[in-house]
């Protein structure tokens, strides 16, 4: 009570004398005023409490009370309404309508005063109290970084966190008395979820164009009945491209491991027939024969080679080591073979003589494969892709580089930006969206670097991709090694 400040505007000196004297004596600190502007101008230094006379000789106290309180800077401010000449029911309605908290008329006894001013001030600390914790508790909700939506019977949005408003596109204020189903639907695609009226936690996930949510629907219980809900959101896209990625992977270990014993397997047979075929070639066969024979046995030397870079591919080792991206690369468009035949591509190779790059071979490999099979399916008919494998020092960093272009309709500008991002493809539905995502973690955990360019323009038209990856020196190496 000691550090209570009293706001006391009255231009009656006696009055004011009185009461000022009667709140001192109860450790109160009391500020005086005589006018309803100077009330208005004190006011703004936050008093726990102002006491205003009705009739004041510039402003009436009614309208003094009614900008005080709707001044969103002093609205929280409890005022007590005096005066010795408006004493009638009509006055304390009046000054109750403009927002006055409580109403006394002279003569004022200082037992009732002081009763009405203590009420007022624990009025007035209750509401701090409450309004703190209503900061508070607003603020720990938008901290959260789920979705949070309080929803009324009706599934209408009673209150929001700052999370939930972003993922909605819209202010939280705007919010606020909208259909939550409707809301909701737009964020994760529908509200099925809160057809769903039992008094038991409801918890179901949703996939949305590229995202998705776990939902957490809770009842709130009142008098044993449900009279609303608190739904959560969670965004949990990244924790399903780590679970799809993991999936991927295991089918790609499963199919290489598969390949590697389908081409262990094919080279017993593959030995027996090139025998069988020399041995032909020597009997007494007419030429015709004998120079079908020698075309097998150039068309199984080539399935030789192919079941070789099958074993190579799939070798992988659980540390980094030192490879030669020219080998990597040369076993990768072996096994492109076929397709660039098929379609008479043509792969104009411009390689030269390379440092090492330490890294993992079947992950390097699976990334030079998504890059040149990229090119490949972009690339019309006949067409002529370009690969370069260079030496290259870039920010001081010796490193390689590789560079694919093809000359396929290109990727427009609005795009380009999107290419890295998981899910998204150009090829509608013969791509995962997945290839360009993968191969860039890849990259980035081997400290190299992915870029693109494309263009649209016609008759210039097609998409570079250039991967650096830097290498480390022999020195390097060795003081890494001690």
């Amino acid at each position: 009570m000691a550090s209570s400040r009293v706001l006391l505007v009255d231009d009656n000196e006696q009055n004011r004398y009185i009461l000022a004297r009667s709140l001192s004596r109860a450790g109160l600190v009391v500020e005086e005023c005589v006018s309803g502007k100077a009330a208005l101008q004190a006011v703004l230094k936050q008093p726990d409490v102002v006491i205003l006379d009705v009739k004041l000789p510039d402003i009436s106290g009614y309208e003094v009370c009614r900008r005080i309180k709707s001044n969103p800077l002093t609205a929280h401010v409890p005022v007590l309404q005096i005066s010795a000449t408006f004493v009638s029911s009509e006055s304390r309605v009046m000054a109750l309508e403009v927002g006055a908290d409580s109403y006394l008329t002279h003569p004022i006894d200082p037992t009732v005063l002081l009763a009405t001013v203590r009420a007022l001030l624990r009025l007035r600390r209750a509401e701090t109290l409450s309004r703190q914790s209503a900061e508070q508790w607003q603020a720990t909700f938008d901290a959260l970084a789920e979705g949070l939506v309080l929803l009324d019977a009706e599934n209408r949005i009673v209150r929001c966190n700052r999370c939930l408003a972003s993922m909605s596109g819209a202010a939280s204020e705007e919010l606020i008395g909208q259909s939550g189903e409707v809301v909701l639907k737009k964020i994760v695609g529908t509200a099925d979820f809160l057809q769903n009226r039992g008094l038991a936690r409801y918890t179901t996930e949703c996939h949305h164009e590229w995202r998705w949510f776990q939902v957490t629907v809770d009842p709130v219980i009142s008098s044993g009945q449900r009279s609303g809900s608190i739904v959560v959101l969670a965004d949990v896209t990244e924790r399903k491209l780590a679970e799809q990625t993991l999936r991927n992977s295991e089918k790609l270990a499963a199919t290489g491991r598969m390949a590697h014993v389908i081409a262990h397997e094919i080279n017993n047979p593959l030995q027996a027939l090139t025998s069988l075929i020399y041995l032909s070639t020597k009997l007494a066969i007419n030429p015709e024969v004998r120079n079908y024979l020698t075309q097998a046995t150039e068309e199984l030397s080539r399935i030789s080679r192919i079941t070789k870079q099958v074993l190579s591919f799939n070798r992988d080792t659980n540390r980094e080591v030192p490879l030669d991206l020219n080998e990597l690369l040369e076993s990768v468009i072996a096994l492109y073979g076929t397709q660039i035949e098929a379609r008479d591509l043509h792969l104009a190779c411009e390689i030269t003589p390379l440092p090492k790059v330490d890294g993992f071979p079947g992950e390097l490999r699976q990334v030079l494969a998504n890059l040149l099979g990229n090119a490949i399916d972009a690339s019309p008919d006949h067409a002529t892709i370009s690969v370069r494998l260079r030496p290259l020092v870039k920010n001081g960093v010796q490193g390689v580089r590789l560079t694919i272009c093809d000359s396929g309709h290109g990727i427009p500008k609005d795009l380009q930006r999107q290419v890295f991002e998981p899910f998204f493809t150009t090829k509608e539905l013969k791509g995962s969206g997945l290839g360009l995502w993968l191969s860039t973690t890849i990259v980035t955990k081997h400290h190299g670097s992915l870029r693109l360019w494309s263009s649209t323009t016609p008759n210039r038209s097609g998409t570079c991709v250039s991967l650096f990856l830097p290498a480390i020196t022999e020195a390097v190496r060795n003081t890494v090694a001690s």
